[in-house]
């Protein structure tokens, strides 16, 4: 069944034409990956299916009764709808009905304490049937769920009363995504889910979404993540969108040979052309009647073709690579007994390792844990607790910042990068501002105007005039697309210095690392590439989950014996409970006997005969319960 149908979207803004002619189609259950280089209109795209924005022209076709929800790629509350709430109350508020359910059932409980008559019938009634409603619709569970989402997103309970205005901007799109995903919509639209996410978080998002069994449409960069996730992908170039019923890796080849099969159609139609007209010419040059004829005849023949269409160029993506200062000592950076925190959190302390030349050293961890406290402290931009640092002979140090803080947002492109290269004429600035696709006005931009893609690429074009034998790069490739992404990749990878990165993108740590150092609770220093580090990384998990597990069964176990021999003490107190109790009463008994024996029923043989054989019973039954008490003693 169709869930979403876009039919001849176009979208301009002034005289620029954005997307042209949209059309494309997914079913209930699908999962659309949609790619393309920034500024294709990938994320105009999603917001008018969202209805964000309105279209220019075209439909969009949405199946009756499908809710749809968004959350945009700096989603993060920022229109005060979120102010002076908490992030639970935040959470809580995906399931609005549940809420007012739940409030009226708290109200009408407080007014039954003082109900009377039919009033409190009605009430009784409304609150059966309001509860009613309240448990069919997961009101049981949904505030258990809630808190098992945040957690999985990296919100522990500590958290869950912080107002949202006190939020980070990484967190609050964290948040943004926990409440979307908390809310389930038929048709969840997500923009760049992966940014600001660990790789703990990232595979569980990949996991989760895997099995999310409604429509998913989601633009990302992340490679991994699209290949793991979807099963169709949107390619968006030149305007125009095609579909592919396959996922990423499979779509980049699909994509591959339909271009070159393109280009080959192509150049052979054109050398036919080329052969006819050659023909036509020649024939013509010869003049006779036969020969006007056969040109002519040739000339029909390629008005008849089908011409095809000459390919459009795939778009231009950057172009660079390192330029080195010379060698380094092959002793690179020592670290001992470094120790950092901020107020009374530590981040980490007593932490120690050596670089050596020409390795590509990744900083790994879960957010919050200080790899780009770690970075800054290497470039002297804040001072630690306690330890030393040394770099060694003739180090040469360029440094990618992943939120581009080196950028000054007053200046034009051009004049950030002379400022910081006077010495380089203007001829080459543009050459290399062009290599990263700043042309024409675009080198007299304001900073402060350019989207987050143009700003990492001006901060890969300063890094690249600096001479270096030692990249430090944080998350550097955070707002690049996925070609842009490959060329930062060919770089690093033909670099012949000296790299530590921070990076979530697997790819590129698949690619390039060496060597792997994961900062946590304990620092793990992993020898070998990205893929060993996720092996042994996982492998490290299944023994934890398998000790966990050990200990929970040899835990239940013993809960199990305590549970039994609390029952067993019970039942024997019970026991002694239950003789001492009728000890007492026996005992009573035969001190009412011996009384009336010696009584009244001194001279009534009968009764004294009756009250004797009853005597011997009691005292027969009190031994036996003496012998019982005297075993619980022991």
């Amino acid at each position: 069944m169709i869930s979403l149908a876009v039919n001849s979207i176009t979208y301009t803004i002034g005289l620029k034409e954005i997307l042209k002619d949209v059309t494309f189609a997914i079913e209930d259950g699908d999962k659309l990956g949609i790619v393309g280089v920034n500024g294709s209109g990938k994320s105009t795209l999603l917001r008018i299916i969202s209805g964000k924005i309105s279209s220019d022209s075209g439909e969009i076709y949405i199946a009756k009764d499908k809710t749809v929800g968004m959350m945009e790629q700096h989603d993060a509350f920022d229109d005060g709808e979120a102010e002076n709430e908490t992030v639970l109350e935040r959470m809580y508020g995906a399931y609005p009905q549940l809420c007012r359910w739940e409030k009226r059932i708290q109200e009408i409980e407080r007014e039954l304490e003082t109900a009377v008559g039919e009033e409190s019938v009605r009430l009784a009634s409304e609150l059966d049937r309001i509860n009613t409603k309240y448990i069919d619709g997961g009101g049981l569970h949904y505030k258990s769920r809630c808190k098992s989402l945040l957690k999985r997103l990296g919100f522990e309970e500590d958290t869950h009363e912080r107002l949202v205005e006190t939020l980070s901007g990484g967190q609050r799109t964290r948040l943004a995504l926990a409440r979307l995903l908390f809310a389930e919509p038929d048709i969840l639209i997500l923009d760049e889910p992966t940014n600001h996410l660990d790789l703990d978080t990232m595979v569980w998002l990949e996991e989760h979404l895997a099995a999310y069994k409604k429509t998913l449409i989601v633009v990302s960069h992340d490679r991994y993540f699209l290949d793991r996730v979807t099963n169709k992908t949107l390619d968006i170039e030149n305007q125009h969108a095609e579909l592919y019923k396959c996922s990423y890796t499979e779509y980049v080849q699909r994509k591959k040979e339909k271009r070159e099969a393109e280009a080959k159609k192509y150049d052979l139609q054109q050398k036919e052309i080329a052969r006819l007209e050659a023909y036509i010419e020649q024939q013509r040059r010869w003049n006779r009647e036969r020969n006007i004829i056969a040109a002519e005849s040739r000339e029909k023949a390629i008005a008849r073709m089908e011409k095809v269409d000459k390919p459009k160029d795939a778009p231009r993506a950057i172009n660079f690579s390192f330029d080195e200062s010379g060698e380094s000592g092959n002793d690179v950076l020592s670290v001992k007994g470094l120790k950092m925190g901020f107020g009374e959190k530590t981040l980490f302390e007593n932490l120690s390792f050596e670089v050596k030349k020409r390795e590509r050293v990744f900083i790994a961890g879960a957010n919050g844990c200080g790899k780009s406290t770690l970075l800054k402290i290497l470039l002297g931009k804040l001072e630690p607790l306690a330890g030393k640092i040394n770099f060694g002979y003739n180090v040469q140090i360029a440094y990618y910042d992943q939120e581009n803080q080196n950028l000054d947002d007053e200046k034009t492109v051009l004049d950030e990068i002379w400022d910081a290269y006077p010495t380089i004429t203007q001829t080459q600035l543009r050459s290399v501002l062009a290599s990263f696709m700043f042309r024409g006005d675009d080198i007299e931009k304001k900073v402060a105007v350019l989207s987050g893609g143009e700003k990492a690429r001006l901060t890969l074009a300063k890094l690249i005039l600096s001479k270096t034998n030692l990249l430090i790069l944080d998350e550097p490739t955070n707002h690049l697309d996925i070609p842009s992404r490959e060329v930062l990749e060919n770089a690093v990878a033909e670099f012949d210095g000296t790299v530590i990165a921070v990076s979530h993108d697997r790819y590129f740590a698949k690619r390039l690392a060496t060597r792997v150092i994961e900062m946590g609770d304990v620092v793990r220093d992993w020898r070998g590439g990205y893929d060993e580090y996720v092996q042994k990384r996982e492998a490290r998990e299944v023994e934890q989950r398998a000790q966990e597990a050990a200990k929970e069964s040899q835990g239940k176990e013993e809960y199990q014996k305590r549970k039994q021999d609390a029952s067993e003490r019970r039942k024997e107190a019970a026991q002694r409970r239950k003789v001492r109790s009728e000890i007492e009463k026996l005992e009573k008994e035969l001190e009412d006997i011996n009384e009336e024996l010696f009584g009244d029923a001194a001279t009534d043989y009968i009764r004294a005969g009756e009250l004797d054989s009853r005597r011997e019973a009691v005292e027969e039954r009190l031994m036996e319960l003496y012998e019982e008490e005297e075993k619980f003693e022991e």
